[in-house]
């Protein structure tokens, strides 16, 4: 599949969700290293280590602090070319009837409901900007056509709920220039991860990152993992 993408982010504003650990911190740094101006999402801006992005408080489970980032996106630069819902728990591992709801609604607060929530909001700015990218960093242990045995139901649930998202977002306004696309960025040496995985932080935001760069006509809808669509 021939994809035009850009070969700089120069001009371009991108915000990044749980951008101070892992792979959110691998996909703010590589946006920064392409030119844009990134916007480092964090519950705790402090936490953020790059001197030369944009720490924005953010917690994308409380409804005050994403229209507050929002609205601090817009007072400063107007504009959002990129969104990446990147942050994510693992939430618990055990089958689903000895999860307490609890721990469900925990799980789906920060991998679902906070990604909707945060693309709803900036829906306005992302579609101001000619080809408009979401980027949903999703897994494969959310794809239907893969079975999800193996435990952490939550976070299989969530993650599929997650790719709806971004089939709704191409469905409804994809044809307004919005570019939504979900990656797998595989088994990561991460703290939600494994420390016996086989990719690194750096490599597991490669296909994220490189999503951020598609130019206005470029595939949406779509499910990728290493740079190639998959199913879902």
């Amino acid at each position: 599949m021939e994809i035009d993408v850009y070969e700089s982010l120069v001009g371009q504003t991108t915000l990044v969700t749980g951008a101070t650990r892992g792979i959110g911190v691998e996909i703010a740094n590589a946006l920064e290293a392409n030119g844009a101006t990134v916007y480092a999402g964090a519950r705790d801006p402090t936490d953020v280590g790059s001197a030369s992005q944009r720490p924005i408080e953010l917690d994308v489970t409380n409804d005050r602090s994403i229209a507050a980032a929002v609205a601090r996106l817009d007072d400063e630069v107007g504009q959002l070319d990129v969104l990446v819902n990147n942050a994510g728990v693992a939430g618990p591992e055990a089958p689903l009837h000895e999860v307490g709801i609890d721990e469900i609604d925990a799980t789906f607060a920060v991998n679902l409901r906070g990604p909707v929530a945060l693309t709803s909001r900036a829906l306005p700015l992302l579609l101001e900007s000619p080809g408009g990218r979401v980027v949903n960093v999703s897994s494969g242990m959310g794809a239907l056509g893969e079975g999800m045995s193996g435990g952490y139901p939550p976070y299989r649930i969530s993650k599929a709920g997650l790719n709806g998202l971004t089939v709704y977002l191409h469905g409804e306004y994809g044809s307004d220039g919005l570019i939504a696309n979900a990656a797998c960025p595989g088994w990561v040496r991460t703290d939600l991860g494994s420390p016996n995985a086989p990719k690194s932080p750096a490599e597991g935001a490669e296909t994220p990152a490189w999503l951020a760069t598609f130019e206005p006509g470029s595939p949406g809808g779509l499910f990728w993992r290493d740079r190639k669509r998959i199913d879902w």
